[in-house]
């Protein structure tokens, strides 16, 4: 039986929130099992709170915003990730400010920062969501599809017409080391025009070189080049693992990412939980047939994620 995780000791960080460019302190706190990650707003008057759920999800065009009436946290892809990458299932974050920090702009920090943490081993079975059916999300040149697979798997292409760039795929398997090594450190990247723009706007204020890759016309700002040759793809990936953790059960199957985005995944999301007849939740160790949660249907269980 493969058992749920949180942290074995809360963790705190502080550091600039990409677009407002503000100063933000978030502490991580382990959290029982079967409670998923939860975001406080501990500024806000009766601290909020705000589930890492699709459901939640308010805003997708710069990064993954979720919110509730009255509070909304955004850029919550690249911790939503390292916690995914180090198979964290349960944890409380407390987050005064309006968005998570960017730190350098990749999930490495994140990841840094709970393994000082430390794991904990829970005494609850994880619940995966097994593929059995083929399903496709199809935006003109952009697409997500997902099949069964064997293992988990994740293929993503991107296409930009850069130098740096060009076609780029990879496929990954998500495993712990991997994940930390090959694209937890991964930096997220933009154009200098369109950051330029956005800084007009008032948006992407806390953004520099120390926190993402810049890419001009022809070439790349940043003085201490590239991580990885395909540094894009990789950052692309980790942004999938960060909006992927929002379905609240990791899934099994082979995902084909064409040009993805944090729309396309969160439409992705939508339209896998309205297709239940394409999965089925799947509890290691139980009895076979038996309920993740007894006396739940998979319905019943999927209204009770949502709720």
């Amino acid at each position: 039986m493969q058992l749920q995780k949180t942290l074995a000791q809360r963790i705190s960080c502080e550091g600039i929130g990409l677009h407002r460019g503000e100063p933000v302190r978030l502490t991580i706190f382990p959290a029982p099992a079967n409670s998923g990650i939860r975001f406080i707003r501990a500024d806000l008057p009766g601290r909020p709170m705000i589930r890492a759920s699709y459901s939640q999800v308010v805003d997708t065009a710069l990064a993954t915003t979720l919110g509730v009436p009255g509070a909304t946290i955004s850029t919550v892809e690249h911790l939503l990730a390292a916690l995914a990458g180090l198979g964290i299932d349960n944890a409380r974050v407390e987050v005064w400010g309006p968005e998570l920090p960017i730190l350098d702009g990749s999930a490495a920090p994140f990841v840094r920062l709970l393994r000082r943490a430390g794991v904990r081993t829970l005494r609850a079975p994880r619940t995966y969501c097994v593929i059995h059916q083929a399903l496709e999300v199809v935006e003109g040149d952009k697409a997500i599809r997902v099949e069964p697979a064997r293992e988990p798997c994740l293929s993503y292409a991107i296409d930009f017409p850069h130098p740096l760039i060009g076609r780029q795929q990879l496929s990954f398997r998500m495993r712990s080391e991997k994940f930390c090594r090959e694209i937890a450190p991964a930096r997220t990247f933009g154009f200098l025009k369109d950051v330029q723009a956005l800084q007009a706007q008032g948006l992407a204020l806390g953004g520099s070189l120390d926190n993402a890759l810049v890419l001009t016309n022809a070439d790349l700002l940043n003085p201490e080049g590239l991580r990885f040759t395909d540094e894009f793809v990789r950052h692309k990936i980790l942004d999938f693992i960060g909006d992927l953790a929002l379905w609240g059960w990791p899934l099994h199957g082979h995902v084909l990412v064409t040009k993805g985005s944090h729309a396309l995944h969160h439409r992705f999301l939508e339209v896998l939980s309205q297709q239940p007849q394409a999965w089925r939740l799947s509890t290691p160790g139980w009895p076979s047939g038996t309920p993740a949660e007894p006396g739940l249907s998979t319905p019943a269980r999927l209204k009770l994620a949502l709720a």
